[in-house]
């Protein structure tokens, strides 16, 4: 079968010229586009349960939330690994599928359990509730929001209604955690003598207060034949009006929040806080979702940021520059690209030396670029990103693949030399020449290259993790070294 296919292509040179041409440029516009990345996606299908049990200590939340959850999703189907953690009022389960499990299709499976478990959560327990959809090495940025003279409490709240909205809109980008800063409330601070001189019960004083701010419809008026909507606006961000809601009338007295509570707006309490380089800061954790280009994304954010910062005011500033996947990316490819090319610069070096024909040496160079976009190829057909694990495995088989194109071109390039030192009668076809050297050490190639990836095959047979890691490494080494 290779007979004939090196007599075809001896046959068609211009065919296999214009194939190599295309393949090379189809190569390189795909590799321009593949999401690139530091390692493999490592990301087993795995659904996210959030259940909020406000007031319960972590053992009531483990035992009457969290347990009832895993023995609910335990037995659905390809789950292999149930964990969980609860703390103060919040159960977080974590449910991990089999590899190759389809993630929405094993959301749908987790919807469908959660459905029968709801009604024997206590009462008072929120409904449980699935996060989004977010990879294991998703978090891709931490941003910083500063300012010289703004408070604290309003860079938590532009944080909260600009920033993050804002940022959530962009495809890609799965999740944004906002930490730390001063989270605005409206507060009613009860005075208890207040409320006994007025003979207020704190049930009045909240019911008062929920009931405070509210819109209330009122149907519709027709007058004219025109439909006029009626509505009761009683939602306002004034405390000065919050504090003149009436809680009751005593003696054709009227008792109003401001009468028996302090109406104000503060910070609710901290757990932690956040800060840059000494200072007070808001700190904003970007995760992106499964099988999105890190480096794109990054570049969408660090847009919409810039476009937002020229509406802030001047002393508030965004650092996009704490943390930035893309910058490890960015640094651990341009090292491996260092390598591949440093090692294409000695193949070059090391074949003019020895074959001392720029000919010969551009023929066995040829196949660098076609091995190494082909890998690319076999990557991208097969779902996989370039990221250090497959440009390392192809930095390996740079040595192996030229050395396979060297032994060929040196044995016809020897051919021919003979052929041309020949009588006029003894002298055979150029292309007969080339045939017949390229056939003769065929086998020895090919036994020599088989050998080499024997010895990467057990790569192949790795599980989990470890088997997904090491996995395009393999893939590319041995596409590259087949296709040279």
């Amino acid at each position: 079968m290779l007979n004939r296919i090196i007599n075809f292509s001896l046959g068609n040179r211009l065919l296999v010229m214009i194939t190599s041409a295309l393949l090379i440029a189809w190569g390189t516009y795909t590799a321009t586009r593949m999401e690139v990345d530091v390692f493999p996606d490592l990301t087993a299908p795995t659904v996210v349960v959030l259940t909020e049990a406000h007031g319960m200590a972590p053992e009531e939340v483990e035992r009457l939330v969290t347990f009832q959850l895993e023995t609910a999703v335990n037995g659905a189907t390809n789950v292999r690994r149930v964990r969980s953690s609860s703390s103060a009022g919040i159960s977080i389960v974590w449910v991990e599928f089999e590899w190759g499990t389809d993630i929405y299709r094993a959301r749908q499976i987790v919807s469908e359990k959660l459905i029968a478990v709801t009604s024997k959560l206590p009462q008072g327990v929120g409904n449980p509730t699935l996060a989004p959809n977010s990879s294991i090495m998703g978090e891709i940025m931490l941003i910083s929001v500063t300012a010289d003279s703004t408070s604290v409490m309003d860079l938590r709240t532009l944080s909260d209604w600009t920033i993050r909205p804002l940022l959530l809109a962009i495809g890609g980008v799965s999740q944004m955690v906002v930490i730390n800063g001063e989270y605005k409330q409206y507060q009613i601070l009860a005075s208890p003598q207040k409320m006994k001189y007025h003979d207020v019960t704190l049930s009045e004083l909240l019911k008062a207060a929920q009931e405070a701010n509210k819109n209330a419809a009122g149907g519709f008026m027709n007058e004219y034949s025109n439909e006029y909507i009626v509505s009761g606006i009683g939602r306002t961000t004034d405390i000065s009006e919050l504090g003149k809601t009436v809680v009751k009338t005593v003696n054709s007295s009227i008792i109003k929040i401001e009468d028996v509570a302090e109406v104000k707006i503060g910070a609710s309490l901290k757990i932690g806080d956040g800060s840059l380089k000494g200072e007070p800061a808001v700190i904003l954790t970007v995760m992106k979702q499964p099988n999105t280009n890190t480096l794109e994304l990054t570049e969408k954010i660090d847009a919409a940021l810039a476009d937002l910062s020229t509406n802030l005011p001047d002393d508030i500033k965004i650092n996009t520059k704490i943390f930035r996947q893309a910058d490890f990316i960015n640094a651990s490819v341009w090292n491996i690209q260092k390598t591949l090319m440093e090692g294409s610069v000695f193949v070059v070096i090391v074949l003019f030396l020895f074959l001392m024909n720029w000919r010969a040496t551009a023929i066995s160079l040829i196949a660098i670029p076609i091995s190494l976009l082909t890998a690319i190829l076999t990557l991208k057909w097969l779902g996989f990103s370039i990221n250090t694990m497959s440009l390392g495995g192809m930095a390996i088989a740079i040595g192996d693949l030229v050395d396979d194109a060297i032994i060929d071109v040196e044995n016809v390039f020897r051919r021919l030399k003979e052929n041309a030192k020949r009588p006029e009668a003894e002298k055979q076809s150029k292309l007969k020449v080339i045939y017949d050297a390229s056939v003769e050490i065929r086998s020895s190639v090919i036994h020599a290259t088989f050998i080499i990836i024997v010895a990467f095959i057990p790569l192949f047979f790795l599980s989990g993790m470890e088997g997904r890691l090491l996995a395009p490494l393999g893939i590319a080494f041995i596409v590259s070294l087949l296709l040279p």
